[in-house]
């Protein structure tokens, strides 16, 4: 990750907006002092994420979160306020709570949030996909908008700004939309070979930008083509 260097004098407060407000590039500079100051950060208690908007997908937002699981997971109590569904919004046109989503995103247990994707994708394309166990591409196209942004924001908010399906599909349109290219780009490819479930992908956050959520391509690319393209997305991959 790019390395730059910060004042050392900044207060807590002056610290937190200057991560809020660097450019993506910058932000990425802030990740490692973000993390040292777990426990500075702890004492500034309910206060701590005040100027973000728990309905975006801000990952600086996110990366605070993780670093006070990580290192003060008792400070997140008066953080979230009892709030166990998560610090995020997380909204559903079928009611679904994603609840275990977040938690497990927050927690950086990201083999077990794919699988919750993959099981939520599944419910919310109907029950004949819930019986067979994965989706048919012509059942994506029905995903409900507000459902597949919800997730999408979860797993950006979650990963640095890494991971999501709107950064697969920014890939996709900077390698002129040619998966042959994304496959390896991503790391679900290797030398021609598909990578192996479960244990050959990188289920950390130092896996390659794109690499999760994963969409099963054995069955050919048109289901994970129609969810790249789905309405929901299309003002979030540009």
């Amino acid at each position: 990750m790019p390395s730059e260097s910060h004042p050392t004098n900044l207060t807590n407060e002056e610290l937190l907006v200057e991560f809020k407000e660097a450019s993506p590039r910058k932000k990425l500079g802030f990740i490692e002092l973000i993390n040292e100051k777990a426990s500075d950060l702890a004492q500034l208690g309910s206060t701590l994420l005040d100027s973000y908007d728990p309905s975006g997908d801000d990952w600086s937002a996110g990366w605070i979160l993780q670093v006070l699981q990580r290192h003060e997971p008792e400070s997140l109590k008066t953080l979230l306020k009892d709030n166990s569904s998560g610090w995020f919004q997380c909204e559903s046109s079928f009611g679904i709570d994603y609840s275990s989503l977040q938690q497990k995103l927050l927690h950086e247990n990201f083999q077990e949030a794919d699988r919750l994707t993959s099981s939520f994708l599944r419910e919310l394309s109907g029950s004949a996909a819930v019986e067979r166990g994965y989706v048919y591409f012509s059942e994506a196209e029905n995903i409900p908008d507000l459902d597949l942004l919800t997730i999408d924001r979860l797993w950006i908010a979650y990963s640095q700004g890494r991971f999501g399906f709107s950064v697969q599909a920014r890939l996709l349109d900077s390698l002129g939309g040619r998966y042959e290219k994304l496959w390896p780009r991503i790391g679900w490819k290797n030398d021609g070979v598909w990578t192996r479930y479960p244990n050959s992908f990188n289920w950390t956050l130092s896996a390659p930008v794109g690499h999760m959520p994963l969409i099963n391509q054995l069955r050919g690319v048109r289901l994970f083509d129609t969810v790249l393209n789905h309405s929901a997305l299309k003002s979030r991959r540009n």
